[in-house]
Order: C-alpha cells, then structure tokens, then sequence
C-alpha cells in the first residue's frame, strides 16, 4: 500500500495492521489528504480476511496535534460545507474490524477526536489529551464534544471543550478515557499486545460485538438489548460458534477461521 502522508503495514504482526501518520514536520496534522489516505487504507484493511485488528498510531512526539489549520484559515462556511471534510471520519466509525490507537505526545482537537473514534486507547506516560478548538475562534467538529462527553461525563467534557485545557494520560486514565498508560517506549508494544488477545477470538464474534458496543450509544437500552440479542443468535449459524463451543468442551484451543 503507497499513501503520501501515512505508512501501513498490513502485516506488522501476525493479523495486525499498522498504520502510522506521517506528516512529523507538522507534528502529524491532519490535513484532508491525511485523512483520505486513513479512509483509503481502513476500506482495504477492512476487506483483508489476513487483518483482524488495526492500530492507528503517530510519533513519540505527537499522535496528532490537531488539524491543519492553514487549510481552513481562509475557508467560508459554504467552502467547509462542499469539502465535507468530516465525511472520511465516517468511515472510521464503520470499520468492521477493532482499530486501536496508540498515542504518544500530543493528541489533539482533530487528534483528540481520531483517538475517541477508535475502538481502545493505549498512551505512553507523555500523552497529553484536549480540545482546544475555542482557542482559535471554532470549536470540535470531528466528534469532539460528543464522544468526549459521552467518555467521561459534561461537566469534565465541558471544562476540556471550553477552556481549551490539555489533560495528561493518568488523568485521561482516570476519566475512562483511554485503557491504559505504559512508559513511552512501550506504548506502541502494549497495543500490540491488546490487539493479540482480540486476533486469537473468532472474527465474525469479534465484528459483532464490536458493532453491539457501538449501537449502545445510538439505541435506548430497550433497543440496543434487541439489536444485542439478534447478534448473538446470528453467531450460532457460524462454524466459529461450533469450533469455540467444541474446543471449550475438549479442554483445548479454539481454532478460529472466521466461518
């Protein structure tokens, strides 16, 4: 896979794929290349029965610092309508496959909001959280005061999305905002590792829950328990489903194949 400003291996580790921002001049800003190229890569990724879970990640430095600003310094509101540049965000949200971020340094405004779309968070000890939209005279748009809100609650999403304000990744931990802080060396490690305990499960199970999790912040809990239900029967007509029950029965490993 050839993009301009990320780098992806879809075979960084057995059923894991990595792809890596890459604009480090500007500290990975995401310009609307950038993120066409993430959208792009997600599609293939998605449609490679060898993937089975995907990490997103930048540098030591920055995950990303926000998005591109001179892009948009001189755009109109009737300009960033016919960009639509949050469409390629929407792609994120349907990925059928468990996207990791792993962040270290800066992750910020349209940084902030990419680590919120995936699925779990892994930071290194100098990962520092925010929105500081407001700053600059705007603020979220990439899901910043959704996503954040529904992480960890109004009033702490209120404050970050107000003042501006930066958290660190103890603090984030302790919001619920991320899964968890590793020294920096580790950070990318450690995501690797999460990734390895989902690869192992069945990857039509894995789908499904994933999408069962998602629904839960779009349904009333009556619907999001329907829709829940209807998931789990479906996984009793998948040979996955007779494989995991038999091995569990034998007392042996489960041998997954995504049938």
């Amino acid at each position: 896979m050839s993009f301009e400003f990320i780098l992806v291996n879809p075979k960084y580790a057995e059923g894991i794929a990595l792809i890596q921002l890459n604009r480090p001049k500007e500290l990975n800003a995401l310009n609307l290349q950038l993120m066409q190229d993430v959208k792009n890569a997600l599609i293939q990724l998605d449609a490679d029965n060898e993937v089975r879970a995907i990490i997103i990640t930048g540098n030591e430095r920055a995950f990303a610092a926000g998005a591109d600003i001179k892009q948009m310094s001189g755009k109109g509101a009737i300009d960033m309508l016919k960009i639509d540049q949050f469409s390629t965000w929407d792609q994120i949200r349907k990925t059928k496959k468990p996207i990791i971020a792993a962040v270290s340094g800066f992750a910020l405004g349209g940084g902030c909001e990419l680590c919120m779309v995936c699925d779990m968070i892994i930071a290194s000890e100098t990962a520092k959280f925010g929105q500081p939209e407001i700053n600059i005279g705007v603020m979220p748009g990439g899901g910043g005061t959704q996503r954040l809100t529904k992480a960890i609650g109004k009033a702490r999403a209120m404050e970050m999305v107000l003042t501006g304000g930066f958290i660190s990744a103890h603090k984030a931990l302790d919001f619920g905002l991320i899964n968890k802080v590793v020294p920096v060396e580790l950070y990318l490690a450690e995501a690797v590792n999460l990734a390895k305990k989902i690869v192992d499960k069945s990857p039509l199970a894995v789908q499904l829950a994933k999408e069962s999790v998602l629904q839960s912040f779009d349904m009333s809990l009556q619907e999001g328990l329907y829709f829940e239900r209807k998931n789990f029967y479906m996984l009793f007509a998948t040979k996955d489903q007779k494989e995991g029950m038999a091995a569990f029965i034998e007392k042996r490993k489960a041998n997954f194949k995504g049938e």
